[in-house]
């Protein structure tokens, strides 16, 4: 089972890593849900940890509709964030009419390659996600996480089964929403996952 634990500082990665996370994702400004983390504390985490570490690329709080400009940012952290070696990176980007904004998305993942590219949390704001699935994997997208549009995955088990079952093994599906060490055990039994992520799962 992989624990990818969500941290704001170096210093939360470093204390994941020691309690046994296998991957981290990286953020500031957990109060907004996460922005892209800065060159210097991801290079550190590199240069630092042993695990893998998963920046969020965000420019900022609030929806996920973004503009232009706002789109111009993301690619840039993404050409920094490639050059320094990292793996995968977090992002998700929905329309005003909230459908996935496909278009901009696969030019992000083209540009993220050979990062793998991760949709985050913006997947349960859309009305049906399984409708979304297969679009995302054509384009190349890795791995979903999500609660099942709702608050805990306790709650959202059974869309977050019916979206492993959609994406049969094509993208994973990361399991989100107050999983925690406590009761990562119950969830496991419950959901079908091998890849699970929370703030205290370590």
């Amino acid at each position: 089972m992989i624990k990818e634990a969500c941290v704001e500082f170096f210093d939360g990665a470093k204390r994941a890593e020691e309690n046994g996370a296998n991957r981290v994702e990286l953020c500031e400004n957990l109060s907004v849900g996460g922005t892209t983390p800065s060159y210097g504390t991801v290079k550190l985490c590199l240069e630092k940890l042993g695990i893998d570490i998963f920046p969020m690329i965000r420019p900022r709080g609030g929806n996920f509709i973004y503009s232009d400009d706002e789109i111009e940012i993301m690619k840039e952290d993404i050409k920094v964030f490639k050059n320094l070696g990292v793996k995968a990176v977090v992002f998700g980007i929905l329309t005003e009419d909230n459908k996935i904004n496909l278009k901009q998305m696969e030019e992000l993942v083209n540009l993220s390659h050979p990062m793998e590219v991760t949709f985050h949390k913006a997947i349960d704001e859309l009305e049906n996600p399984l409708d979304w699935i297969e679009d995302l994997i054509k384009i190349g997208v890795k791995r979903i996480l999500t609660s099942g549009c709702k608050a805990t995955a306790l709650e959202g088990k059974d869309m977050i089964n019916k979206m492993i079952e959609k994406a049969n093994g094509k993208l994973k599906i990361v399991v989100a929403g107050k999983v925690t060490k406590e009761n990562l055990a119950e969830l496991e039994k419950l959901i079908p996952a091998n890849e699970f992520h929370g703030k205290q799962i370590v």
